[in-house]
């Protein structure tokens, strides 16, 4: 799978957060036009994918313990396969001419292959996350399985499936994800 993507670190609830996830959207957007009106080959039509991101802590800090401030993450929108690099870069120089935003600079195109995994539909706030975590450790450990680190050393992956802006806190659905050792 291919994704925009967007390396950050501390507490997301601050207007930071907001504006790095401000720069993927214009570059998934205006990649969005590029396949439909068929200035990428064939004409192709798609909705944007939802906004995901891998998750870790500096500090080693999760649950109800987990210390926001210490977070590091890489926020992302996955692409079709069709797109490549070069066209991600085409239309990265497109929007830097229209749009001002700090962090479109930082933007990168990343490969991942994701491989088995567990995951759970989280409904309701963020900060309720840690009793779906702890419900997904729990099958874990019965079906002896291990939790391996994903793209690079995060340690679990969210699909935001609602939008904050405009979606109560208590009515999000948030895909939870970790990645699962191979099983030999």
């Amino acid at each position: 799978m291919n994704f925009i993507t967007l390396a950050g670190a501390g507490d997301p609830n601050r207007p930071e957060f907001s504006e790095q996830i401000g720069a993927l959207y214009p570059v998934a957007y205006d990649l969005r036009m590029a396949l439909k009106r068929g200035e990428l080959g064939d004409p192709y039509e798609y909705t944007v994918y939802p906004l995901e991101g891998v998750w870790t802590t500096d500090d080693g800090s999760k649950g109800a313990d987990l210390n926001k401030s210490a977070l590091r993450y890489q926020i992302m929108l996955r692409q079709p396969n069709r797109l490549t690099e070069a066209d991600f870069q085409a239309s990265l120089e497109r929007v830097m001419h229209k749009k001002d935003n700090p962090w479109l600079s930082k933007l990168k195109w990343t490969a991942y292959t994701e491989g088995r995994v567990i995951q759970a539909m989280h409904h309701g706030a963020f900060d309720d996350e840690p009793a779906t975590f702890a419900k997904m450790q729990a099958i874990v450990s019965e079906q002896h399985e291990q939790v391996i680190p994903t793209m690079g050393d995060y340690w679990h992956r969210e699909i935001y499936l609602t939008d904050t802006r405009r979606t109560a806190p208590e009515k999000a659905k948030t895909v939870l994800r970790y990645r699962l050792a191979d099983k030999d």
